[in-house]
């Protein structure tokens, strides 16, 4: 049996964004399509969609209705959301979501996950997702983060030091700088091999076969140099 071929993935994503969650998963099925020929590692990276949020974050109902009009408005345009969360098997709850959170501290949180390594960084992330769009829990609140990082095996009490102190709230602000300098507008974005971008929540068997191919070309030494010009 041959060797798999090594990818690595960075996906850029906000966890209050309902189609990253659906990325997730996608990705997920995509991942395992792939698996007898491709070991794909995945690296979370941060994006924010209102950085503007108070840290406390926001009633819910005020803020959808200051960005769309009304909360009515709002569950219209989640309607699409629902379906596609429904194809994955993601029961969202948007019904359930009190306040609208800064994410600043959970990404500081998946960025220290992704120090702590044995697939925490992604298992965080998936229960943050959880979290917020099937519990209605507020992921701006440092009880819940805890909760969080627990679930995953993290180390809290070290957690809860870093939450309660100013560590890499610069360094999350800069990445999501350097996103926006890349060229990433809206979320979940996967950037393959430092190299290829694929914008948005894209169907699985798209993501599969992005993979494929990437890893084809990586194979034949397509990646080793830039493209001339």
């Amino acid at each position: 049996m041959s060797a798999r071929t090594p990818i690595h993935i960075d996906i850029v994503s906000d966890v209050m964004c309902p189609w990253c969650y659906i990325g997730q998963k996608r990705l997920e099925k995509a991942v395992s399509d792939v698996d007898d020929a491709i070991d794909v590692d995945v690296s979370w990276r941060p994006f924010q969609l209102d950085p503007t949020l108070p840290p406390e974050g926001k009633d819910r109902k005020t803020y959808l209705a200051e960005k769309f009009g009304s909360s009515e408005r709002a569950r219209e345009l989640y309607t699409q959301v629902r379906q596609a969360g429904d194809a994955e098997g993601i029961p969202f709850d948007f019904d359930a979501i009190a306040v609208s959170p800064n994410t600043l501290d959970a990404h500081r949180l998946l960025r220290w996950a992704g120090s702590a390594g044995d697939g925490k960084q992604d298992k965080l992330a998936h229960r943050l997702f959880e979290l917020y769009f099937e519990e209605g829990a507020n992921i701006g609140d440092h009880e819940v983060l805890l909760g969080a990082a627990a679930d995953c095996g993290m180390d809290t009490a070290i957690v809860e030091g870093l939450l309660k102190s100013d560590a890499d709230r610069d360094a999350v602000r800069d990445e999501v700088e350097i996103a926006g300098k890349m060229g990433v507008t809206g979320v979940p974005c996967f950037i393959v091999e430092n190299r290829y971008a694929i914008i948005g929540a894209q169907d699985s068997a798209t993501l599969a076969n992005a993979l494929r191919q990437i890893a084809a070309a990586k194979e034949k030494g397509e990646l080793d140099n830039p493209a001339s010009g």
